[in-house]
């Protein structure tokens, strides 16, 4: 005999589903790929008032000015791309828009509401390493 669903077990099962889904596409947490101490990016390599994403590490290191490197986390906080680039002063979301300060990571154009949370960094000689 074969029973018919109820269609509470139809909207619990679509439910936990959807649950299951959207559990992928977070709003930026410490989601960081990169192990303490890794090396993130030569110094030289770090543009002044500008910087380079580092997406298999999902970590962005910026130069907001000469000699002094900050890094965040390279997951937008608006729907969890990616950032894209930096330029211009910004750190860019090619997703929906969203830009980031260099110098703190906070939203300088939305539509993400929260900032880039920043990641504990060294600056060893000309290696810049992950705390």
């Amino acid at each position: 005999m074969t029973e018919t669903p109820t269609r509470r077990t139809v909207l619990r099962c679509a439910g936990a589903g959807a649950a299951a889904l959207c559990a992928g596409c977070g709003g930026g947490g410490d989601d960081s790929a990169a192990s303490p101490g890794q090396e993130l990016a030569r110094t030289g390599d770090i543009p002044i008032a500008g910087g380079k994403v580092l997406a298999d590490e999902k970590i962005v290191v910026t130069q907001p000015k000469k000699g002094e490197f900050k890094a965040f986390s390279a997951v937008c906080t608006h729907q969890g791309c990616i950032v894209s680039d930096v330029r211009d002063g910004t750190i860019d979301c090619a997703c929906h828009g969203s830009r980031f300060a260099v110098a703190d990571g906070s939203v300088v154009r939305g539509p993400a509401t929260e900032p880039l949370p920043g990641k504990r960094i060294t600056v060893e000689g000309n290696s810049v390493r992950l705390a």
